[in-house]
């Protein structure tokens, strides 16, 4: 029985990836899954997987659902029923099923239905260290890893239960179900380790449905890079004319009125990246949305920054352009004038939020 039930969950379980699969897109570009997140749960909801239901009664029995009758007709007691102010309804509701997936299980169907090549992290990125580490007690091992304190405290509490203990002389003896010992486990340290920039500009130009789209691409981006690595930290930087470094909350909820100078996130990204995480022990992804509208004079500055400070430093430099109805839209043909065949250089314009699947493989697609 318990073997049939485990097959059941692993078919149901396949059944559910499959239907993820299917709609994966809409669920991308909808966001649902955004506010269902529970640690390294989310939540996903399904209205199109028809749940298993009980059928009671056998044909031709007789009973409620047999004999005449016409589709529809109320069932009561003898003659009533038979008129009423309105006919109840022939069709079953939408049944709505909520799923929880890992957050690993997320990144592998995302992975598997864009095609995502699995990252290969650069330096000393992929060595894991192993180190002994003395957290555990056993009852047996060598003398010279005894622990005193706890052989003591447990001889004395022996000897006082069997009233052998003597206060006037306090002489306690371990027998040998007394000793306990230090054990080791082992402890993994990871030294994949991945740092995140997110660089968003807030100027007056850049509306809330913008700032959605950075979000949900965010959440999509943040699931696949923290299945590759074993640790990832995450930076927010916002702008306008000048940039500082805030919380994720500051980071979705600001808007300034002030123009736009894009060197001023990349020149902060940059000094953080030299003060806090060497690309010889980091793997750095910079990922910067805006909507292209920039001082014209310093698109000379952001590209003299990417080529000479950042791109020499990251696995990825990305930059999403979201169309805004009051932005220029020009730095992208800046960036694209300036770059060409970068391999750590993506590029994207995404219009509205049906193009943030095809963003997420643009900037996730090159495997750095």
């Amino acid at each position: 029985m318990v073997r049939k039930i485990e097959r059941d969950q692993s078919r149901f379980r396949q059944i559910v990836r499959g239907k993820i699969k299917a709609d994966l897109k809409k669920y991308i570009t909808h966001g649902e899954m955004i506010g269902k997140t529970g640690g390294e749960l989310v939540s996903i909801p399904m209205p199109s997987i028809d749940l298993p239901e009980f059928r009671y009664g056998s044909k031709g029995s007789g009973g409620v659902g047999q004999g005449p009758g016409d589709v529809g007709q109320p069932i009561g007691r003898s003659g009533e029923g038979e008129e009423g102010a309105g006919e109840a309804g022939d069709r079953p509701g939408q049944h709505i099923l909520e799923v929880e997936l890992t957050m690993d299980e997320l990144a592998q169907i995302l992975g598997e239905e864009l095609e995502l090549p699995r990252i290969q992290p650069k330096g000393q990125a992929n060595i894991i260290e192993e180190k002994d580490k003395y957290t555990g007690i056993r009852q047996a091992g060598p003398e010279s890893l005894r622990h005193f304190k706890r052989t003591y405290k447990k001889a004395l509490r022996r000897q006082i239960a069997s009233n052998t203990y003597n206060p006037d002389d306090p002489i306690v003896i371990p027998v040998r179900e007394d000793k306990l010992y230090r054990s080791w486990n082992p402890i993994y340290l990871p030294q994949t380790n991945a740092v995140v920039f997110y660089l968003m500009d807030v100027s007056g130009s850049m509306t809330d449905d913008q700032k959605e789209i950075v979000r949900i691409e965010a959440f999509w981006i943040d699931t696949w890079l923290r299945s590759q690595y074993d640790g990832v930290t995450t930076r927010y930087i916002i702008h306008d004319a000048a940039a500082r470094e805030v919380d994720e909350h500051t980071f979705y909820h600001t808007r300034e009125s002030g123009g736009t100078r894009i060197s001023s996130a990349y020149r902060l990204a940059h000094k953080i990246i030299e003060a806090e995480h060497p690309p010889a022990d980091w793997n750095i992804y910079v990922l910067h949305f805006s909507d292209g509208d920039n001082w014209g004079e310093d698109n000379r500055h952001c590209v003299e920054l990417l080529r000479n400070g950042i791109l020499p430093k990251c696995n990825l430099f990305g930059y999403g352009q979201v169309e805004s109805p009051y932005g220029s839209g020009e730095f992208i043909r800046e960036l694209e004038d300036a770059f060409e065949d970068e391999p750590n250089l993506a590029l994207s314009e995404i219009r509205d939020k049906e193009g943030i699947y095809e963003s997420i493989k643009e900037f996730l697609g090159r495997g750095r």
